[in-house]
């Protein structure tokens, strides 16, 4: 929780949600995480896709598995749930009204397809010009693939993230391998939520502002070449486009797992300061001073004949040992954890990265447990209001905030435009 009295970074900053899956809920749980008002649209009786991508489930107060997925309560804390049906007159005007007041709209529906609805872009910026309205698609608003869906999968595959994930085709189990997260759709978020903050930054800058909104063009293609950073950056200078290597780094060594007495433990040596003072806690100070290995960009083009010297000396001690033995020589080294094994981690539990949240919306679902929001700002903290929520569960309470009374409401709710 927040830990003082000044308003929220974000707070009075409102947002219509109209994303769905992962990269948009994210974008959008990121901006409520910094305190603004999001609203989430989402579908009568359907709702967000991922509220059904189960198992897993949610547990009731008995231990007993609901049927909400929890993939879905991944990214969508501190959100308002709404239901409206945007292919309903009634619907569509409904959101139009909510556009007109919103700082943010963000979607990720397919090019072009809000317009028969009167909810893209260009319809909503005759309403509303401070409007910062962010598309999010699998390839962008142009090119030959802007009409085709994107997914975070395709997206791995096409640019080049598995070929670069996973061990050689030579190796044991090699063969390209997608990362165990959907990390172009997150980092797609990620990035989403900078451009969101930049926009409304360029808004209402004092000195330069220009008062007016703009349309975010964020594609998940674009992303996934973005986060390929220094392995781009390598193929983008030599030609050469790098391989799978397991959990070897291309550029250091030793930087990878190594099998120890009774597991794993990882290194990560990031320059030759760290190397000689492992080589010292070892028992082997000769290997720092050897030719082939005194330097990093030795060490890399002598990479087999260092691990040849290194592979039977890591199975002399536990992975406890090992960590033991270098956590205070300031040598990178630690455990390869399960997910349970992370959370448990002394660390994890001091920084406070679990957090619950309670609904309360009747369900049988008492408290929902997600991942802290890693951002830590001294003067304007992220703050944790409300659990990811139940579909529809703010219909009346955000419909009454944008000035319909409680006839209007049921209305709306009798021809089934929400």
């Amino acid at each position: 929780m927040t830990t003082n009295n000044r308003p929220a970074a974000l707070a009075g900053i409102k947002v219509l949600d109209l994303s769905r899956i992962l990269a948009g809920p994210w974008c959008t749980q990121m901006l409520a995480d910094l305190g603004a008002d999001v609203v989430k649209v989402e579908r009568p009786q359907v709702g967000d896709d991922t509220r059904h991508w189960g198992p897993p489930f949610l547990k009731d107060a008995d231990g007993n598995d609901t049927r909400e997925a929890s993939y879905f309560t991944a990214c969508n804390r501190n959100k308002r749930s709404i239901t409206v049906d945007m292919a309903h007159p009634e619907g569509q005007a409904l959101l139009r009204k909510m556009a007109a007041e919103a700082d943010v709209v963000v979607e990720n529906f397919k090019v072009g397809g809000l317009k028969q609805y009167g909810l893209d872009y260009d319809s909503l910026k005759a309403l509303n010009p401070r409007l910062i309205y962010c598309s999010i698609t699998g390839f962008g608003q142009e090119g030959p693939y802007a009409e085709r869906a994107g997914y975070d999968l395709m997206v791995q595959a096409m640019c080049g993230l598995m070929s670069i994930t996973g061990h050689a085709d030579d190796q044991p189990g090699g063969g390209p391998l997608k990362v165990g997260v959907a990390v172009v759709d997150v980092f797609t978020g990620l990035y989403a939520s900078n451009a969101v903050l930049a926009a409304l930054y360029a808004r209402d800058n004092p000195h330069t502002g220009t008062g007016q909104g703009q349309h975010i063009d964020m594609a998940l293609l674009d992303v996934g070449m973005a986060v390929l950073a220094n392995q781009a950056a390598g193929y983008l200078a030599t030609g050469k486009a790098p391989g799978r290597a397991g959990n070897i780094h291309p550029s250091l060594a030793p930087y990878q797992d190594f099998p120890s007495k009774d597991g794993n433990v990882l290194l990560a040596i990031g320059n030759d300061g760290q190397f000689a003072r492992f080589c010292d806690a070892c028992g082997h100070p000769e290997w720092a001073q050897d030719a082939r290995f005194a330097t990093n960009t030795a060490r890399v083009q002598n990479r087999a004949a260092l691990l040849e010297l290194m592979v039977p000396v890591m199975q002399t001690r536990t992975t406890t040992e090992w960590i033991a033995l270098l956590e205070d020589k300031a040598v990178p080294c630690g455990p390869i954890n399960t997910i349970a094994q992370a959370f448990e981690d002394p660390q994890v539990q001091a920084r406070g990265l679990r957090v619950e949240l309670p609904r309360g919306d009747g369900s049988g679902i008492d408290r929902i447990a997600g991942v802290a929001n890693p951002m830590r700002l001294s003067a304007t903290p992220v703050t944790y209001r409300n659990a990811p929520p139940a579909l529809g569960q703010h219909t009346d309470e955000v419909l009454r905030d944008f000035g319909l009374d409680d006839a209007a409401i049921a209305g709306l709710r009798a021809s089934k435009a929400i």
